[in-house]
């Protein structure tokens, strides 16, 4: 058996839900087609036994023991048969399941990956977190019911066929019965479709929802809100939790109907064949079976149902995955080449020169940032780098000389040493001297473990400005050609900012770095101030003459006070 997950999920076919899952079946296509061919073995084996015991009873009835060992020789064989089959086709049920599961997960990751900035832009946390918690396992379980639903029809076939050679008129009901019970159970499959896709909208919304309250938890209780966002994820919780009872009020009406309709049927078939029995017009053994594939066909009846409610689910869940495939990327690159240079924003007129510590100061702190994301290549813009536009230059060399250190940055499960050496090619000097210039050593001592200390998700253990100066150290350990720096000292007391501007100055000396502050400590310190008003450059030049010549950028950078 193949391992899992395999190496390259491939391309799927997003065009719609259905699309996509019948892209995962070719895709898998050996081991489903294997999968069925043990469901249909396993199933026969179970809707021949009826017969063989009814040749049985009547070898018994005749007392042919020739005929009784022959049918009881018969009978272990098909047990034989069932217990194999059904091994085999349980052992290929859960490879399908988990080959659909994982590729679907590959998918997702490696195209949120593609993605980068604009994924956030476009989905909410909770519609990524619901993929990964309920879509997965509900397109794995599409896969699966294929082999035992597959394997169900051919057994109904089997059954009507035999029972049509027995008696022409049990034959027929059982032919038109399923088709009417698969009728009567079909419009329910609709609302039931409607509800969970209501469910699976408002669990993805709970989950954003839920992100967003830890995320900001301790602004929220400094500010006195948690209680209103509490309350407010209370009430979204009752609307999940009422979605949830009426998804199971149709799932309710679904399993009574699988306990009730093939009753029905049972109880016509063995009624009308007992009266058969007594007329003579069939054997005792006959009777025996036919009661035999009427309780049988409970079986096969009921996985058709689970059938159809789990390729709902999965069309559901295929929506939501398709959904996330097919957003496009919201900038994209070319061939081009650039031996690098000064880099340069049209729109706002801001040069980073190379080679220069240059600073942004901005009146409006998000014009700062829609400028570094155009440096960046995350936002669409007419950047220039050496004279080659950026947007002619592929995404993954911008993305590896031109890198963008700001605040949603965060901090992942691991060792420290691997968080913060990410292309894991830094010495232990270079990790030693940029947690230094991130004044971060400090936190290192402070771990049993030092850089070998576990990190846990989102770096919990640490706080705000401890979290900053990490993802700064981080920054200068990658050592990119260009390092854009969002307000890397926000979070931090102003004796620790003063050494991290002295320090940041020595440790990027020579290389091109633009840091987007306020902080007068930092901007004392930087080669070249770039004010910027209106989303534009207003002033330019060193810090202190900018302090004597332009009032607005004195007023932005001392918060108004002389």
């Amino acid at each position: 058996m193949r391992s899992l997950p395999q190496a390259d999920p491939g391309t799927p076919d997003i065009r719609s839900p259905l699309r996509y899952l019948w892209w995962n079946a070719r895709m898998q296509s050996r081991p489903l087609l294997t999968g069925i061919g043990f469901a249909i073995l396993w199933w026969l084996g179970q809707a021949l036994v009826p017969a063989v015991l009814g040749k049985g009873i009547d070898a018994v009835t005749a007392k042919d023991s020739g005929a009784l060992i022959t049918w009881s020789a018969v009978l272990l064989a098909l047990g034989l048969l069932q217990a194999f089959a059904g091994i085999m086709r349980h052992r290929m049920a859960v490879y399908n399941w988990l080959a659909a599961a994982y590729r679907t997960v590959q998918l997702t990751t490696r195209h949120a990956t593609r993605l980068g900035a604009t994924l956030p832009k476009r989905l909410s946390t909770g519609e990524v977190v619901s993929v990964g918690n309920s879509d997965i396992a509900h397109i794995g379980s599409a896969m699966d019911i294929l082999l035992r639903g597959t394997g169900s029809i051919v057994a109904i076939v089997t059954v009507t066929v035999i029972l049509l050679s027995t008696s022409l008129p049990l034959g027929l009901i059982v032919l038109f019965g399923v088709p009417l019970m698969a009728a009567a159970v079909s419009p329910l499959l609709k609302p039931l479709h409607r509800r969970q896709h209501a469910q699976r909208d408002l669990s993805g919304e709970l989950s954003t929802r839920a992100a967003d309250i830890v995320a900001g938890l301790r602004v929220l209780r400094g500010v006195g809100g948690e209680q209103v966002f509490a309350q407010r994820y209370r009430e979204e919780s009752q609307r999940v939790r009422h979605a949830g009872v009426r998804v199971a009020g149709v799932e309710s009406l679904l399993e009574g109907a699988q306990i009730l309709l093939p009753g029905v049927l049972i109880a016509i078939v063995t009624g009308l064949g007992a009266s058969f029995a007594v007329a003579e017009e069939i054997t005792v053994g006959q009777l025996v079976a036919i009661y035999g594939y009427a309780v049988f066909l409970i079986g096969p009846m009921r996985t058709l149902t689970e059938a159809a409610d789990k390729l709902t689910k999965g069309h559901v869940a295929a929506r939501r995955v398709t959904r996330i495939l097919s957003i496009e990327p919201e900038v994209s690159g070319g061939t081009g080449q650039s031996h690098g240079g000064d880099l340069c924003d049209e729109a706002s007129g801001v040069t980073v020169r190379a080679g220069v510590l240059t600073a942004i100061a901005a009146a409006s702190p998000e014009d700062a940032i829609e400028i570094a994301d155009r440096l960046g290549r995350y936002s669409e813009g007419e950047v220039t780098f050496g004279g080659t536009p950026l947007a002619d230059l592929p995404v993954a060399e911008v993305r590896s000389r031109i890198l963008v250190a700001d605040n949603h940055a965060r901090l992942f499960t691991g060792t420290l040493r691997a968080e913060l050496d990410v292309r894991g090619g830094a010495t232990d000097e270079d990790v030693r001297q940029a947690l230094h210039a991130a004044c971060a050593d400090d936190i290192v001592e402070a771990l049993p473990d030092g850089l070998d200390a576990y990190v846990a998700e989102a770096g919990r253990e640490f706080s705000g400005g401890q979290q900053q100066r990490l993802r700064l150290a981080r920054a200068l350990i990658a050592d990119p050609e260009v390092l854009i720096l969002v307000e890397p000292t926000s979070a931090v007391d102003a004796h620790s900012e003063a050494r991290i501007a002295e320090r940041l100055a020595k440790a990027r000396a020579g290389k091109t770095t633009l840091v987007c502050t306020t902080s007068p400590l930092v901007l004392d310190r930087t080669d070249h101030v770039i004010y910027i008003e209106d989303g534009t450059v207003s002033a330019e030049g060193a810090h202190r003459e900018l302090l004597a010549t332009a009032p607005a950028y004195r007023a932005t950078v001392t918060r108004g006070e002389d």
